[in-house]
């Protein structure tokens, strides 16, 4: 199988996240910027959310970036933990942890940061870097512990000023929660193979 095969479902998500920044940035006349526009019609605004109802957003933000160097960030960490994670998982494991996790963090982010404008694919790919973690440690029968450590770790690493540190919060405890799952579902039995051999006299 190729590799153009194999890592589709990382390909297409990248491309849909690139066209929805293209298309943002032909919309708000800014390729360097999403434009406040944009931001308000296709981010998470969760004062819309609250009030108006635009539940949307809640789906929309994961694909939206605020300028050039957010995007290409974000892209750069779903093609290595998406790559990792299409070893791992089903393609249905691999879009539930995906999108789940992203909403799960936009979720969080709406409940605790009521005055919060957010976009990003951040919660979505720490979804798939916290299962990927657990998952190759649990399915081997190892302890979960580095794989939580490490998964911190990260997060504390990726926080900073215009953050939504609740985002990434929320993707990563998902994705944790459904690694150990699908770790506990789809680990190995172990089997044996015994040969004998014989000696003759002649």
């Amino acid at each position: 199988m190729s590799n153009s095969q194999k890592y589709k479902i990382t390909f297409v998500l990248i491309a849909l996240n690139v066209a929805m920044y293209v298309y943002t940035s032909v919309a708000g006349g800014d390729f360097l910027n999403t434009s406040n526009l944009m931001i308000f019609q296709w981010g998470q605004v969760n004062g819309m959310v609250l009030v108006y109802g635009w539940w949307w957003q809640l789906f929309t933000s994961i694909f939206v970036h605020a300028n050039i160097i957010h995007i290409a960030g974000n892209m750069l960490f779903l093609l290595i933990f998406g790559l990792r994670g299409e070893e791992m998982f089903s393609l249905p494991e691999y879009l539930s942890i995906y999108i789940l996790g992203g909403l799960t963090g936009n979720l969080l982010s709406l409940l605790l940061g009521l005055d919060f404008v957010s976009v990003g694919a951040s919660g979505a790919i720490f979804a798939m870097l916290g299962a990927c973690l657990v998952y190759a440690r649990r399915s081997i029968g190892q302890s979960i512990m580095g794989a939580l450590i490490f998964g911190f770790f990260l997060l504390m690493m990726s926080s900073g000023t215009n953050v939504n540190y609740l985002a990434h919060i929320g993707g990563l405890v998902s994705g944790l929660a459904f690694g150990y799952v699908l770790a506990r579902r789809s680990k190995p039995q172990a089997s044996y193979q015994v040969s004998y051999s014989y000696m003759t006299p002649f």
